[in-house]
């Protein structure tokens, strides 16, 4: 097994640091799910579909991520407080290049 470190920022302005599997095949929303870092029912409404933007993060660190598909670029271009720098978590998947990868969670809109 193998685990990464993250440092999320929650919607209260909290940093944490957490570890990751790599090995499971989860992606950051479920991560961010996982230890509870955003209430029950306002982060991944949708269950990861890329659907509802609820998951919406600003990565903050300088990773090079997976490349946006069409179905996140279409609902961030719907989506509140979009920046440069947001993802849609549940888009984005657990692996090993995102080793120290830092990101703040959107407000909820």
């Amino acid at each position: 097994m193998s685990d990464i470190k993250l440092k999320i920022t929650d919607r209260d302005g909290n940093t944490h640091q957490v570890d990751a599997p790599t090995d499971m095949a989860m992606n950051l929303m479920e991560v961010i799910r996982a230890f509870e870092l955003a209430p029950e029912g306002t982060i991944g409404i949708c269950g990861g579909m890329a659907m509802c933007a609820s998951c919406q993060c600003y990565i903050t660190s300088n990773h090079e991520l997976t490349p946006m598909d069409d179905e996140e670029e279409a609902m961030l271009s719907e989506a509140f407080d979009v920046k440069d720098n947001s993802r849609l978590s549940c888009q984005i998947p657990i692996t090993t290049d995102l080793d120290g990868l830092e990101l703040e969670i959107a407000p909820e809109s």
